[in-house]
C-alpha cells in the first residue's frame, strides 16, 4: 500500500500531535513533562516496552488484541500512529507492513530489535519430518526469556538516548524486569529438565528459541506461518514421526484453528493441548500478561511430555 500521508492522513496526524501534546504531559506547572510516546508492532514487545518505559511513556501496539500478527494490515490511522511516535519497537522480517511503515515513516525513530534477539534460527520446508536450519528467519525470540531479557537492556540503552534525563529509571526498569526474566528462565530449566519425551510437536513453528534454550526438539506442522496449509504429504510425515517416537501430546494455540493439530491427534491417538506463542492476548489466554502466559506454557509442557 501507498505510506506516504495523503492530505487526510497529514490531516489526522496534527490531530494525534494536537491531542498528545495535552495528554502525554506528566505533572503541572513550568516542571512538566512531556512522556514519550511508543509504538510496538505487536503485544511482546509492547509488554516489554512498558515494562522498561514505566511511567515515562505510552506504549501502544499495531496489532490489536486477539488479531494474528504475522499477516498484518495497516490502516491510515495505524500510518499516523508510526509517524507521530517517538520510538517505533519492531522486528524486521516479521510483518512486512511493519517493515514498510517503518521505512518511510519512521526516519530514525524504528528501533529493530532482531540484532540484540540474535535470530539465529532458520527453517527449511519440512524434510523426513523435521524442518532443517536453513531458509526462513524464525522471529519467535520472545519465547526464550533470555533472548527477550537482552531485549530488553538494549531499549532501556535505545530510551536512555532518546531522553537522556531519564536514563537512570530505564536502567532501573530494565534491571527490574531482568530479574523476572532470570527467575523465569530459572522454572522452565528446573521444569523441563527432566522430561520422558524431548520432542515437541506444535501447530507453527512458533517455539524453537524455547526448545533451543531448554533442551527440546521441535516439530512444527505448519511452519514459521500457522495458517499456511499443510499437504497431506507433510501431515503424514509428522504423524509418522508422532508414532515412530512415541509423541503424547500435539500442541495447539490460541489465535489460529486447532484443526490441524487436533487431525494429527485424531491420527496417532496423541492427545492435544494449548502452548501459547504469545503473539497477542486474548479472553481465552491463560494469563494476563507475557510471564503469566509464559507460565501457563511451562504448566502444559510438563504435563503433555510430560516431565517431573
Amino acid at each position: 500500500m501507498s505510506i506516504r500521508p495523503s492530505a487526510l492522513v497529514a490531516a489526522l496526524l496534527g490531530g494525534v500531535v494536537a491531542l498528545s501534546g495535552c495528554s502525554a504531559v506528566s505533572g503541572s506547572g513550568p516542571r512538566a513533562v512531556r512522556q514519550l510516546h511508543l509504538v510496538a508492532s505487536f503485544y511482546p514487545l509492547q509488554w516489554v516496552a512498558q515494562q522498561v518505559a514505566g511511567s515515562r511513556a505510552t506504549v501502544g501496539s499495531l496489532t490489536k488484541p486477539g488479531a494474528e500478527p504475522h499477516d498484518l494490515e495497516l490502516s491510515p490511522r495505524d500510518v499516523v500512529k508510526v509517524a507521530a511516535a517517538d520510538l517505533i519497537v519492531y522486528v524486521k522480517g516479521f510483518q512486512a507492513a511493519v517493515d514498510s511503515v517503518v521505512s518511510k515513516e519512521a526516519g530514525g525513530r524504528g528501533f529493530d530489535v532482531s540484532p540484540a534477539a540474535d535470530l539465529n534460527l532458520r527453517y527449511d520446508p519440512v524434510e523426513g519430518g523435521r524442518r532443517q536450519g536453513k531458509g526462513a528467519t524464525d522471529p519467535h525470540f520472545w519465547l526464550d526469556p533470555i533472548r527477550l531479557r537482552a531485549v530488553a537492556a538494549a531499549l532501556a540503552v535505545r530510551l536512555a538516548k532518546l531522553d537522556p534525563g531519564n536514563a537512570a529509571t530505564y536502567r532501573v526498569n530494565a534491571d527490574t524486569l531482568r530479574a523476572k526474566l532470570t527467575a523465569l528462565d530459572g522454572d522452565f530449566r528446573a521444569g523441563l529438565a527432566d522430561c520422558a519425551n524431548k520432542d515437541l510437536v506444535t501447530s507453527h513453528n512458533a517455539f524453537g528459541y524455547l526448545g533451543q534454550r531448554y533442551g527440546l526438539v521441535q516439530v512444527g506442522i505448519t511452519g514459521l506461518t500457522p495458517e499456511a496449509e499443510p499437504n497431506p504429504a507433510d501431515l503424514a510425515m509428522v504423524a509418522e514421526f508422532v508414532r515412530t517416537n512415541h509423541v503424547r501430546t500435539i500442541y495447539y494455540e490460541t489465535l489460529v484453528s486447532p484443526a490441524v493439530a487436533r487431525a494429527v491427534a485424531a491420527e496417532t491417538g496423541a492427545s492435544t493441548a494449548v502452548l501459547d506463542p504469545i503473539e497477542g492476548l486474548t479472553r481465552e489466554s491463560r494469563g494476563s500478561n507475557y510471564l503469566e502466559v509464559m507460565r501457563s506454557n511451562l504448566a502444559s509442557i510438563k504435563k503433555g511430555q510430560p516431565c517431573p
